[in-house]
């Protein structure tokens, strides 16, 4: 069985889950803080980043898009990025929209201050959050959901009519905020339809599993109706 090195309130993690999952396949799962710095996990990757994946014959795969395409070229179905050249350029726009622009100006930030914080030292830089960063990414993330129902306005998925690797590095991101209740999904019709769709897909039922020791979900966070 593959190992997945991994936190659970992570978009990168997330999406290689789901990943994994529409492959079917079903790897053991081991949470791994990085900030720690464990000596045999940087063993497996010197930068010290998730996440990780370890395949049954020893192959250690690391690094974010290097294990995306590892897994669509070797678990080629189904597929996630499409033939036609124009329209993987599009899938690929978007995934990368969502895994740097929101990551940087919503999730990393978010995430840090909520979740991240709360698992590190104080000479680590653990502690309360920066409510003025948390307010920026709050309002940031308007801008962002404006722009899903911008794209849902013709489209079935978010890079066409086939769901594709765009839509999972987006649904991870917003995933890792709906734990921590940080998504007016009710003012934002189209883009909650869309995640609703992602939601209720088997592969999602991990990612809606998971629980932060001392840090519950909202209740609606595993509500398929919500």
């Amino acid at each position: 069985m593959p190992q997945l090195f991994h936190l659970p309130v992570s978009p990168a993690c997330r999406t290689v889950r789901l990943l994994l999952g529409e492959k079917g396949i079903e790897p053991a799962l081991f949470e791994e803080r990085a900030w720690e710095r464990r000596e045999d996990f940087l063993r497996l990757n010197p930068a010290g980043e998730l996440p990780v994946l370890v395949e049954d014959d020893g192959t250690v795969v690391s690094g974010f898009w290097p294990l995306v395409e590892y897994l669509e070229e070797k678990y080629p179905n189904p597929a996630f990025l499409p033939q036609d050249v124009a329209e993987r350029a599009e899938v690929r726009r978007l995934a990368d929209w969502f895994s740097r622009k929101f990551a940087a100006e919503v999730s990393e930030p978010l995430i840090y201050e909520k979740v991240t914080k709360r698992f590190m030292t104080v000479a680590a830089g653990g502690g309360g959050p920066e409510m003025s960063v948390v307010r920026t990414a709050l309002h940031n993330i308007r801008y962002h959901l404006d722009f899903v129902c911008y794209q849902m306005e013709e489209r079935t998925w978010l890079a066409g009519d086939y769901l594709s690797l765009a839509d999972f590095v987006a649904a991870a991101h917003f995933s890792c905020l709906d734990y921590v209740g940080d998504v007016p999904w009710n003012q934002y019709g189209p883009a909650k339809d869309w995640y609703v769709r992602l939601k209720s897909r088997p592969a999602f039922r991990t990612l809606l599993a998971d629980h932060v020791p001392g840090m519950p979900p909202p209740r609606a966070y595993a509500d398929l109706d919500f």
